[in-house]
């Protein structure tokens, strides 16, 4: 009899992105699909502040880059109008929202249909003292739901 044992794997800001999609789907159920990313993002911003969350909208970072939202100054959160992600958007929040704010996670929150689709985006662990290399692609990785 084989015995399977399963590892828990720690989930970087759980219970953070947890509540950000949460958000995003109540945003989502209220305004329908289809609209403009702006409108999302907009609205967004005001349910994760009712909800308690400090938010900062279009944060500037010194390579004159700005990211569209940051929750409780851990996650970045990049609202979409898309038919579905592609390499580009992973890309886009990988080598430059991460890489250039140097938080750990991001979340691509698409708003294109009824269903909310997000995908969870994760720094992978750097020295702190290291520059970010903005050409590697190796050293983040993402996932989806």
């Amino acid at each position: 009899m084989t015995q399977i044992t399963r590892m828990k794997t720690e989930i970087i800001h759980e219970k953070l992105s947890g509540a950000i999609i949460g958000a995003a789907m109540d945003v989502l159920n209220e305004l329908k699909p289809g609209l403009d990313e702006k409108l999302y993002e907009r609205v967004l911003v005001i349910e994760l502040r009712r909800r308690g969350h400090t938010v900062d909208a279009q944060r500037s970072y010194p390579v004159f880059y700005n990211s569209d939202l940051i929750v409780d100054d851990t996650v970045i959160v990049d609202p979409k109008v898309v038919s579905a992600f592609n390499e580009a958007h992973t890309t886009q929040m990988m080598i430059g929202y991460l890489a250039i704010s140097q938080l750990d996670l991001a979340l691509l929150l698409n708003f294109k249909s009824f269903r909310l689709e997000w995908k969870r985006i994760v720094r992978q662990n750097r020295l702190e003292s290291d520059p970010p290399d903005l050409h590697a692609e190796k050293f983040l990785s993402a996932t989806s739901a």
